[in-house]
């Protein structure tokens, strides 16, 4: 399958569509999971057009990597995380609902499961105080 430059994070990268915005460079774009599955899930999105992992630049990838790390750092940090689940979906059979690749920074804590994704869209406050958290933790 071909990449469709109608997904929502190819029009949130055209600016059609807001987010709430944590980082950006050249290269790629970080904002917070509107359906989170944990307080402070993000999501880095590689600004150049790729379906998913397997169809990906090799170079995109090696500028992408470092910030996925450092931003999970800064994720756990901000969140008095125990840990940090990092996730990457390809194709839809792979679980992937968004066909623009991007990553899943998700804050973890003992004893916390996952919350199901896609079933609830976070208040708008509480994602901007998210994101103010993590562009803290970030600086």
């Amino acid at each position: 399958m071909s990449y469709d430059s109608s997904n929502i994070f190819a029009k949130i990268l055209r600016g059609e569509i807001p987010c709430h915005k944590v980082y950006e460079d050249a290269d790629a774009i970080v904002f917070m999971d509107v359906m989170p599955q944990s307080a402070g899930h993000t999501l880095v999105v590689p600004k150049a057009p790729s379906r998913n992992l397997l169809d990906a630049d090799p170079a995109v990838l090696a500028k992408v990597i470092p910030l996925v790390q450092k931003v999970a750092v800064a994720a756990k940090a901000a969140f008095n995380a125990d840990g940090v689940s990092i996730a990457q979906f390809n194709e839809p059979a792979g679980g992937q609902t968004v066909f623009h690749l991007h990553f899943h920074i998700m804050p973890r804590y003992d004893g916390q499961p996952l919350q199901l994704h896609a079933r609830k869209m976070e208040d708008s406050a509480v994602l901007a105080a998210n994101a103010e958290k993590l562009k803290a933790a970030l600086a």
